[in-house]
């Protein structure tokens, strides 16, 4: 059936997205496309440090080529890199840098690493964006933190389709913390967008001289045709 082979190929490049994620941690992986050419598999890898990506003489690429035709059999995957244009609009880029973040200075500083995160989303022209953070931070009681800001959606197509989302996890002494991110990129049209349009003047009362001259014009003619 052509719908199991369908399937079963979108789960294959599941797979394999998976499989690159894991093998490139902590290099500012966005996410990766993959598209089948008459040569091979080519796998586009969108990442914010391309030089870790490809490691000192291509040694990370050749590396993970050889695990990708030896784990999902592909016969010529082609791996090509392309950076990412704004770092603090993708959500796994900021859940990946959060986490870092956390790793790094502990628990104590998560407030403004959050708040941080917010307003370079912000002044970079993201309509909205949420953050929250799940797990026993910063006490040894479990609780959620949430930051927010901007005009973000939570129900609808929009909230579905365009609003960004990604969960990363960080791992500290306490414990493992969970980071949700969520944000709204610039150029979405909203539903409920209204457009106000400038007020036009209109000019009332008696006609300007020559307007009264060109009326009398026109009345003259139209006696001289009617006799």
């Amino acid at each position: 059936m052509i719908e199991r082979e369908f399937v079963s190929q979108k789960m294959k490049e599941y797979r394999i997205q998976e499989f690159i994620s894991e093998s490139l941690k902590n290099v500012g992986l966005s996410h990766t496309k993959m598209i089948r050419t008459p040569l091979g598999e080519k796998i586009i890898v969108f990442t914010s440090k391309p030089g870790l990506v490809v490691g000192r003489k291509g040694e990370n690429i050749s590396k993970l080529t050889k695990a990708l035709k030896k784990k999902f059999n592909l016969d010529n995957p082609q791996i090509e890199l392309s950076e990412v244009d704004n770092l603090n609009l993708d959500v796994q880029i900021i859940a990946e840098k959060i986490a870092s973040s956390l790793e790094k200075f502990g628990s104590k500083r998560f407030k403004g690493i959050m708040h941080k995160a917010m307003e370079d989303a912000l002044n970079s022209g993201a309509i909205g964006i949420e953050i929250r953070l799940s797990g026993k931070i910063p006490s040894a009681r479990a609780r959620s933190w949430r930051v927010y800001g901007g005009y973000i959606k939570k129900c609808g197509d929009i909230a579905t389709e365009q609003v960004k989302k990604s969960y990363w996890t960080a791992k500290l002494k306490s414990g493992i913390i969970g980071i949700k991110v969520s944000i709204m990129p610039p150029g979405i049209q909203l539903p409920d967008y209204v457009e106000i349009l400038p007020e036009k003047i209109i000019e009332s009362g008696e006609p300007k001289d020559e307007e009264k001259g060109n009326t009398n014009d026109a009345a003259r003619g139209n006696e001289g045709q009617a006799s």
